[in-house]
């Protein structure tokens, strides 16, 4: 309720896109939870809260998963955030030629957890509508075979995820549009740039997990969501969007 009422102050706001997944304690480990069809929880201590939104806006539709520290998390909930997070990372710095499909690209985001025995039961990402439908295909990123090549203009959600039955759940989601990479390659490459600026919380990142690519990654994201959110905000949001925005190891 408090983010559609966020939302609705929006210039160009229509409607949410999809019915939120607000979603605490084992309803998270449920990945389309929604509150009118099973028992709200009171948010756990020391655990995560997952939160899956959008909004239908005139210029184009969003949609955005969350999930968010409540108190301090085990050791074992960061480490399975920080290999989602990494799938997450794989995937959206992917470079792949024209005639490449999602399906081609969905090991990407599930090798972090493959390698330590995990995994997650949905599709990698989905196709968006530019003030259409938040689930519109043909493309999409999954292990399910698609035969529609990723062509530039396309929007996919980026959301791997990790789902343990009756107690928690993680899923880290950004929209990102299918670009043609400039550079004098012998083939000519594709990639993803991102159009969700929302930061990840560090609390449940493990840094000593993670490559000095992946964290020059974060961090480099991080500024860009500073750079570009935090001269439209007021002075306490602007002071709490640069601490979230801060980088993983302080210099």
């Amino acid at each position: 309720d408090q983010l559609l009422a966020f939302r609705e102050d929006g210039e160009h706001f229509q409607g949410p896109s999809f019915d939120t997944i607000s979603a605490a304690g084992g309803n998270a480990a449920m990945c389309h939870y929604n509150h009118r069809n099973a028992t709200p929880a009171r948010l756990p201590p020391d655990s995560v809260y997952l939160v899956d939104s959008g909004g239908q806006y005139t210029d184009g539709t969003t949609d955005i998963t969350r999930t968010v520290a409540i108190g301090t998390p085990a050791a074992e909930v960061r480490k399975l955030f920080t290999l989602v997070l990494q799938g997450h990372i794989a995937l959206d710095q992917a470079q792949f030629p024209r005639g490449t499909t999602g399906t081609h690209l969905d090991v990407l985001a599930r090798q972090p957890l493959w390698r330590e025995g995990f995994d997650y039961d949905h599709g990698t990402g989905h196709g968006v509508g530019a003030f259409l439908s938040v689930h519109e295909g043909p493309q999409r990123i999954s292990r399910a075979w698609s035969a529609a090549t990723l062509e530039p203009g396309m929007i996919l959600s980026n959301e791997p995820g990790y789902y343990r039955d009756g107690e928690f759940g993680i899923r880290c989601e950004n929209l990102v549009v299918v670009q043609a990479l400039n550079g004098e390659l012998e083939t000519p490459m594709y990639g993803f740039d991102v159009l969700t600026l929302v930061p990840f919380d560090r609390r449940l990142i493990e840094v000593g997990l993670l490559s000095p690519a992946e964290q020059a990654w974060i961090d480099a994201y991080h500024r860009r969501v500073e750079a570009t959110v935090a001269p439209l905000l007021d002075a306490p949001d602007r002071q709490w969007l640069v601490q979230a925005c801060a980088p993983l190891i302080a210099s």
